[in-house]
């Protein structure tokens, strides 16, 4: 796309964000993981409501960090995991990549996120150890039923809130706070950004400290000290080769404090940031209910990177499209549509059919959402879409 006036997103590091940068890097500070990243995680902790995070280099990493640390720590013994239809492929990589068996299931009609009454069946049928859900693009899913199956059917519960960054609960509860773990996601065009980066926030000790592990290539130098000495006494490790010993199989998916130091001042303006793209999802929804249909979200805070919709077919939604690319709006699918329909899923399991899945996939599409659009611009996008503007 060329001459996009309106672009779907916009980089949440500011001036004043490089220059503090360049500030402290003429310090001459240490560059890779160091103090910063312990300093980011405690902040995140904090601002989501767990007791511990950890710090990685994307949230995909983020992604595989939570389902490796469920596996490790025996927390997915039958190999079952259920995912969703609607969110990114590395929600879903992990559970293939780790031998696991992934079970598809359909997306909720109002939320997007997981069917419920889909997953009950599952549960019923399959008996999933763990299930991993998308809060879909900042609307926060159903939380009270999500914990009253996880309670029923005694699965591990994995949140991805990669793309919700500060979307709340009616009761006040961050998003991220229901899970076992969860993920986020410090991309360009989220809500926050350190460049590249992602979290994993728990409030399971035992899950915190397998994260740790597997971030930094399995060895246990992260640890706090007395459970280190506790690895190396099980394992009969003398004092020359603890430091470099392995535990488990591990990776290297660690950040840098670089990242760390635009998380800091990232974390301080979440609150601002969060209020404003809410106030632009909802003046959308307000200017076009009953010319497209959108998510629900009743008395819970949505913070959304783009506001999704749907068309009221694959012939609107080209019309639609054609519109906004022709006013420099820019646009693109809904999320990745229904991922049973891709190559990467299609090739092992075949083809995902779920009607709400598929409605997605053929009529989603999103339109721009950032804290600088103002209620001017949501207008004018929002008549784009309408027809009032050619």
């Amino acid at each position: 796309m060329s001459d996009i006036k309106y672009p779907l997103a916009k980089e949440t590091i500011n001036e004043e964000d490089i220059d503090a940068l360049c500030e402290w890097l003429k310090s001459y500070p240490r560059l890779t993981k160091g103090n910063l990243t312990w300093q980011v995680e405690r902040g995140w902790s904090e601002y989501i409501g767990t007791d511990y995070a950890v710090f990685s280099n994307s949230g995909s990493s983020a992604n595989l960090l939570m389902i490796a640390a469920a596996v490790q720590c025996g927390r997915i013994k039958n190999k079952k995991i259920v995912v969703p239809s609607v969110g990114w492929v590395t929600t879903i990589s992990p559970a293939i990549q780790l031998g696991l068996m992934p079970i598809m299931c359909g997306a909720d009609p109002n939320t997007f996120g997981i069917n419920l009454d889909y997953l009950e069946e599952i549960c019923k049928k399959e008996s999933p150890d763990a299930v991993i859900f998308v809060q879909v693009l900042g609307v926060p899913h159903y939380k009270e039923r999500l914990l009253a199956l996880k309670e029923k059917y005694g699965f591990t519960l994995l949140e991805d809130a990669c793309a919700a960054l500060g979307s709340e609960y009616s009761d006040g509860s961050k998003v991220g706070t229901i899970g076992d773990m969860s993920s986020f996601s410090f991309y360009f065009g989220h809500q926050l950004s350190t460049i590249e980066g992602g979290m994993v926030n728990t409030s399971d000790r035992e899950l915190y400290e397998m994260l740790l592990m597997l971030r930094s290539h399995g060895w246990a130098k992260d640890l706090p000290s007395k459970v280190s000495e506790q690895l190396t006494k099980k394992h009969q490790i003398d004092d020359f080769h603890s430091p470099f010993t392995f535990f488990v199989s591990g990776y290297n998916l660690r950040s840098t404090d670089l990242q760390a130091f635009l998380g800091l001042r990232q974390i301080k303006k979440a609150d601002w940031v969060a209020d404003q793209r809410n106030k632009n999802h909802k003046k959308y929804a307000c200017r076009l209910e009953g010319h497209v249909s959108f998510q629900k979200w009743g008395n819970n805070k949505p913070v959304s990177i783009s506001f999704g919709a749907l068309a009221k077919n694959t012939e609107h939604r080209r019309q639609i499209v054609t519109r906004l690319v022709q006013n420099g709006i820019e646009t693109r699918i809904f999320s990745a549509g229904n991922l049973g329909r891709h190559p990467f899923w299609t090739e092992k399991y075949g083809v995902f059919k779920e009607r709400q899945s598929d409605l997605i996939h053929e009529t989603g599409f999103f339109l721009p959402n950032y804290p600088e659009m103002g209620e001017e611009v949501v207008d004018y996008v929002s008549n784009v879409v309408i027809g009032d503007i050619k």
